[in-house]
This record gives C-alpha cells, sequence and structure tokens, in this order.
C-alpha cells in the first residue's frame, strides 16, 4: 500500500472527488452526538475525517489505514487545520481492535467505509471485524461502487477498465454477504443505489451482542 500511495498521496483528493461519489451523501446522514467515538476504516488522506470533525468538535473520531504514507498526508492537513479531535493509526482493516489498536475502553459508536470495501483484498474478515468492534444498537456505514446497471454498457467497461490500474473492483458478493448477515440477525439492512446504480450507500445496524 506504501508504495501505491507514496506519490499519489500529494494528488489523491484532488483527482478522487471526480469519481468517489456519495461520500459527501453518507457523512450527511450519519447521526453523531457529543463524546461518541467514530471510526473510519481506510481513512486515506482523511478528507472524511476532517469534515466531520469539523462538523462535530464534541465527537471524537479516529481512522486507520494500512499505508502509513497515505497517514503522513492525513496528519499534516489535521496538523494544518489545527484540529484536535482525529486520532489516527496505521493498521489493517481485519486486524485493528478498539482497545488495543487505541486504547479505548469501550467499543465504537459508529463505523464507516468508503470507498475502502473495494480495495481491501479481505474485506468479509474487515467488515466481520469491524462488527466487532461496534456497540450493538450503532451503524456500520458503507459508501462505494455499485454494479452501474443503470448506466450505459460503455461507461460500466470504461469505469471498470480505469479502476483495475488502482487494484479496485466491485465486490460483487458483497450485498449478498450483507443480506446473510441479516438473514443471521446479526444486523437491519438498508440500502441505498445512488447516481442511476453507480455507488451505494449501505447502513447496517447492529442487532446482536
Amino acid at each position: 500500500m506504501d508504495k501505491m500511495y507514496r506519490h499519489q498521496r500529494y494528488f489523491y483528493d484532488l483527482t478522487r472527488k471526480y469519481y468517489l461519489l456519495g461520500r459527501d451523501k453518507l457523512i450527511a446522514e450519519m447521526k453523531i452526538s457529543d463524546g461518541e467515538n467514530i471510526l473510519e476504516i481506510g481513512c486515506g488522506t482523511a478528507r472524511n475525517l476532517i469534515i466531520l470533525a469539523e462538523k462535530y468538535p464534541e465527537a471524537n473520531f479516529f481512522g486507520l489505514d494500512a499505508s502509513a504514507e497515505m497517514l503522513k498526508t492525513a496528519q499534516s492537513k489535521i496538523d494544518a487545520k489545527n484540529i484536535k479531535n482525529i486520532t489516527l493509526k496505521t493498521a489493517l482493516a481485519d486486524d485493528f481492535r478498539f482497545d488495543k489498536t487505541f486504547a479505548l475502553n469501550a467499543k465504537f459508536d459508529a463505523i464507516f467505509f468508503s470507498y475502502a470495501v473495494s480495495i481491501i483484498p479481505p474485506w468479509k474478515e474487515s467488515i466481520e471485524n469491524a462488527l466487532e468492534n461496534l456497540k450493538t444498537g450503532k451503524t456500520l456505514y458503507i459508501v462505494d461502487f455499485y454494479d452501474q446497471a443503470d448506466l450505459p454498457k460503455w461507461f460500466r467497461k470504461l469505469l471498470t477498465s480505469w479502476l483495475k490500474q488502482f487494484h479496485v473492483k466491485y465486490p460483487e458478493e458483497l450485498l449478498p454477504f450483507l443480506e446473510d448477515l441479516e438473514k443471521k440477525g446479526i444486523g437491519k439492512l438498508n440500502i441505498k443505489p445512488l447516481y442511476k446504480r453507480y455507488s451505494v450507500l449501505i447502513e447496517l445496524l447492529k442487532v446482536v451482542k
């Protein structure tokens, strides 16, 4: 990951804003209260965390990423804005712990993936680990690429080819996997296709202890 983002981190935000659609929709729909602990998995340059931290200055935000290089850029952006309620850690999505990684006494009040599931090879294990680190009655959010079924075939082909260069691929098993978790009684699922199924916003309310 460091090899991939060592140079990309300098222009990542500028380029991604044109095709990582739905991130601001996710941020707008998250329900956050003062004192809560919110985690972004695959936080990259901390773009989302900075928006949230400025919007909710009395909440606590945490970010993890497998790339230490990306987190260098993220921390410099946070420091430049003098934001004090964001903590970053280099960690793997399928291996972090709320207590060991972030020294917290309780699980998170919300966890979200923003265009991270499609780039994490062990995405199933990462989602399961996120749920393990989430309080019961709280929500796991995911925004990512969808199947683009309502868009022209040529556009889908072009997008797929472009994303492949960055090792990004929409996991077709994602929704069946989440639906299976719902059937098992682990969570209550809400799926919202966005922009003619270009992307999808997913909410999974954890209902088991």
